[in-house]
């Protein structure tokens, strides 16, 4: 006759081993995610601040990277910056400022972007 376990004891420890590294990954995941688009919104604010800064009528473009870099000194780490340029181009009849900011993102593990290029413009003001 076959002898048939019905002991339970040690099963949760399994469960535990499978579960947990699971958990772990998602929860990094998500941290990840958020790390990721609060660095997005803070670079994207930073970029169309500079811009607005630059544009004024008194204003030089080194206001609008002084702004940006303010900006970004106060959310996010700024060794993240690579590059801050502050340019006028023409945009149909008008002319804006624009703000390009190339930085690198923080991340927890092997996954996600590691790059970022954001860019903001404001109409130019006329003295």
């Amino acid at each position: 006759m076959t002898r048939r376990f019905r002991d339970d004891g040690g099963s949760a420890i399994v469960d535990f081993v499978l579960v947990v590294p699971m958990l772990i990954a998602v929860g990094l995941a998500v941290l990840q995610i958020i790390l990721v688009m609060h660095g997005r919104t803070v670079l994207i604010s930073a970029a169309a601040e500079g811009a607005r800064a630059a544009a004024l009528a008194d204003a030089d473009r080194g206001a609008g990277e002084r702004r940006a870099r303010a900006i970004i000194e106060e959310s996010i780490a700024s060794s993240t910056v690579e590059r801050i340029d502050v340019h006028a181009r023409q945009s149909g009849s008008s002319v804006v400022m624009a703000v390009d900011i190339d930085a690198r993102l923080p991340l927890l593990g092997l996954f996600g972007p590691t790059a970022l290029h954001v860019h903001g413009h404001s109409l130019l003001e006329r003295a």
